[in-house]
């Protein structure tokens, strides 16, 4: 729909008219460079790397299969749904917008109106879908980000996208980096975001890991100055509460002096961590086969998995709870679980064990490691 403060309903879509109360397009203050289809009115706001990235994971897709890209309103993503509403246009592929209105935030209606907007004037389809963000013993921020996740992936389901593109940028990567550098989250943590990846039966793509955000910004000022629409600012990203802001306030600013080029490099390391936790991967996907795995994946020998030399053991356990579509534990618990799978087995297969994990239960029986949901526990 339009410009309605109303929040829409998932299966909302976008009119490709200019609202009543907004600006009509103005000439650009300084072209960009042009792009080879001039039936685009705001062609001259692109950026060619940033677009041939775009173009790029499109061409990647399904024939046919139409693209989603999850919009905040913000700049990054505004800049990714201008892009791929070109590239996508060009390549005769369908476009869906998709906005998650937190509440969070004094100006999130505004917000929620501004993405409509925006895919009015790209003449894309709009979905948005209000979340309440239950923190329930986490950081606000990852309460917000599982809501937010969540939701699009329920939005892309009822709008038949199966291929979602995500605005994270190379100094998104490199703070991403840092941050887990300093919750010594070990070497395979330091891949950071994966240009690809999928979860909850979605694939999310990354296209501008490697893009810096300077370029973007560019284009969001570009395209301001030829359409009035502007984007909006979470004041989150500057409220030192969060780690990353705190990082952005305190951090970067004295790296920026003595390491310009920090952000590209961390993003480099990003890469080269992600070639290596892809080999270790490889090798502990061939060790858990090794453990006798039942048909249905949900247990393996306990005697086989303690035959595996000690650096391994991790790998093989890692790999058997992301089959089943479980979370890593922290460091601190899958020691404690290594410890205890070791212990049983050198004390026999009678000793008890019992170890929460989730909605689930992961048990020793009759020398196999098992995941037991936990109603079929308690």
């Amino acid at each position: 729909m339009g410009a309605s403060r109303k929040p829409a309903s998932p299966a909302t879509r976008a009119s490709g008219t200019r609202p009543p109360d907004e600006p009509a397009p103005r000439p650009p203050k300084r072209p960009a460079a042009a792009s080879d289809d001039d039936s685009d009115p705001w062609r001259t706001a692109l950026d060619l790397a940033l677009l041939r990235a775009v173009d790029a994971a499109l061409a990647a897709l399904p024939a046919g299969s139409p693209a989603g890209v999850a919009l905040s309103a913000g700049a990054d993503s505004a800049m990714l749904a201008l892009h791929a509403a070109h590239a996508a246009r060009r390549r005769g592929r369908r476009l869906h917008c998709f906005h998650i209105h937190h509440g969070l935030q004094a100006g999130a209606d505004d917000w929620l109106v501004r993405a409509h907007r925006l895919a009015g004037l790209l003449q894309a389809d709009c979905h948005s879908r209000r979340v309440a963000v239950d923190v329930d013993g986490r950081g606000m921020e990852a309460a917000a980000r599982d809501a937010r996740y969540a939701a699009l992936v329920e939005l892309a389901a009822h709008a038949g996208v199966g291929h979602l593109l995500l605005a994270h940028h190379q100094d998104d990567q490199a703070e991403t980096v840092l941050l887990r550098l300093l919750r010594g989250t070990g070497p395979l943590g330091l891949a950071a975001m994966r240009p690809v990846t999928e979860r909850d039966g979605l694939v999310w793509i990354r296209p501008w890991l490697d893009q810096p955000r300077a370029a973007i910004l560019d284009c969001a000022r570009r395209f301001e100055a030829l359409s009035g629409w502007r984007p909006v600012s979470d004041p989150s990203n500057a409220d030192d509460r969060y780690a990353r802001a705190a990082l952005r306030a305190g951090l970067a600013p004295a790296l920026d002096a003595r390491w310009p080029a920090w952000r590209r490099t961390l993003a480099r390391h990003a890469a080269q961590a992600r070639e290596l936790s892809d080999w270790v991967d490889e090798a502990a996907r061939a060790d858990w086969l090794g453990l006798d795995p039942s048909p249905d994946g949900r247990e393996f020998s306990l005697a086989a998995w303690r035959a595996l030399p000690a650096p391994r053991q991790a790998p093989a356990l890692r790999c058997w709870l992301r089959g089943l579509g479980l979370r890593m534990p922290t460091e601190a618990r899958l020691r404690a679980w290594l410890r205890q799978l070791r212990e049983v087995h050198a004390l026999g297969h009678d000793r008890a064990v019992r170890l929460r994990h989730e909605d689930v239960w992961i048990m020793v029986r009759r020398g196999r490691v098992l995941c037991v949901p936990k109603t079929q526990v308690e």
